[in-house]
């Protein structure tokens, strides 16, 4: 069981979720809670680090940041004790959570839950620090924003059970429901399609967390921390048909870099990218423009918090490589998702359409299987997102009900 932030963001929320904990461990389901930090605890912390430092050493601010969770941790056992149940709150570290050297964005490398075991064993309820673990090198690390999703689901993996993911919200939705009022909960969505949405703008999990999920067959149920109703299922039901679309995402947090006079010869796009991935920063939408008088131009699309980085990273290679560069920084990415697309043409048309009619231009368009992106201008995205809902309607209809499509 995973709270997140707003589910404990005051010591009355964390006592509501100590209730919620013992009721299950009263099942006789043996009970591992994950816990982030409260409210903005984390941000809080990093503040602290910059107004200290204008440049925080990565293992410093890891040793810094991990304090928070252990917090919520170490309180919630308390609650739990005070209701009558034994409880013991854990570190990442000793829960078990080994990680590589690298720091504030560690990789998890192995599992040693045996002291949650013997907890489990002796009728304990387990706390557990969310978002960190130990090093390789014996240097606490955390996991990277929002990964205590990443924590629960790594430790259910290894406990050999299922993960429930409590939040703010009752579920996966067909939008975001800040901005369109009437989407629509959806009971099941599959990994794949968690997946996409995940990596696409949707906030509900942590991207890392569907991809340990689906790796290793972990199922996920994502629900409100504040009442009792059933959530979505994020599983494989192969009873079921995929519906055409079962979200529409989307994501205003991105920069998009674009490289011209790029030499069309074999190794520069990997001298790139290899210099990117080096600096630490996740690439996503990467486009290539037709190939003329020997060069092309390449744009790809990076988090706008990575910017300063990027800048250091492209100003060099640029030189080296005798390239020019620009950042757009005011442009936002919408998405449709379905795993039924695939075998049902012109949905990528009827997106077009329906954003043309709106008078929305499209800057750049990606694609796969069950997906398709458009870069559009970031103060067109709410107006996009509403009018795509609008226009696939029945489709998201289908998707909420569990419905196969015809």
């Amino acid at each position: 069981m995973k709270f997140g932030g707003t589910s404990v963001a005051d010591t009355d929320k964390i006592r509501n979720v100590a209730r919620r904990m013992v009721a299950t461990h009263e099942t006789g389901r043996p009970t591992v809670g994950v816990v982030s930090a409260m409210g903005e605890t984390t941000d809080t912390l990093a503040a602290l680090a910059a107004e200290v430092s204008p440049r925080p050493h990565p293992r410093e601010m890891d040793m810094l940041l991990s304090t928070g969770e252990r917090i919520t941790a170490a309180l919630c056992a308390m609650a739990i004790e005070d209701m009558g149940h034994r409880a013991v709150s854990l570190t990442g570290s000793q829960a078990g959570i080994v990680t590589d050297t690298r720091h504030t964005n560690a990789k998890i490398v192995d599992i040693r839950p045996k002291r949650i075991t013997e907890a489990l064993d002796a009728g304990m309820i387990v706390l557990v620090a969310g978002f960190q673990g130990v090093s390789t090198a014996y240097d606490v690390t955390t996991l990277g924003r929002g990964a205590s999703d990443l924590t629960a689901v790594a430790l259910a993996a290894a406990l050999g059970g299922d993960c429930e993911i409590y939040t703010d919200v009752e579920g996966v939705y067909t939008a975001d429901p800040r901005i369109v009022p009437d989407a629509r909960k959806l009971a099941r969505v599959s990994p794949l399609e968690m997946l996409e949405m995940a990596g696409s703008g949707a906030r509900v999990l942590q991207l890392r967390s569907v991809e340990f999920a689906r790796n290793h067959g972990v199922p996920i149920h994502v629900r409100s921390t504040f009442s009792g109703t059933e959530g979505t299922w994020i599983r494989e039901d192969p009873s079921m048909e995929d519906a055409i679309i079962s979200g529409i995402t989307h994501t205003v947090d991105e920069a998009y870099v674009t490289l011209t006079d790029v030499p069309d010869k074999p190794g520069t796009a990997a001298g790139i990218f290899n210099a990117v991935a080096a600096a630490g920063i996740n690439v996503d939408t990467i486009i290539q423009n037709a190939v003329t008088h020997g060069d092309a131009d390449v744009t790809f699309s990076i988090p706008r918090d990575d910017l300063p980085l990027m800048t250091d990273t492209i100003e060099g290679l640029c030189r080296v490589l005798g390239l020019h560069w620009g950042v757009d920084d005011t442009a936002g990415k919408i998405s449709m998702i379905g795993a039924g697309m695939k075998s049902h043409p012109g949905v990528a048309a009827r997106m077009f359409q329906t954003l043309a009619d709106h008078g929305i231009n499209v800057r750049m368009i990606a694609t796969s299987p069950i997906k398709v992106s458009c870069v559009i201008a970031r103060d067109k995205v709410d107006e996009a997102v509403l009018a795509l809902h609008d226009a696939f309607q029945v489709e998201l209809e289908l998707a909420q009900s569990g419905a196969a499509h015809a």
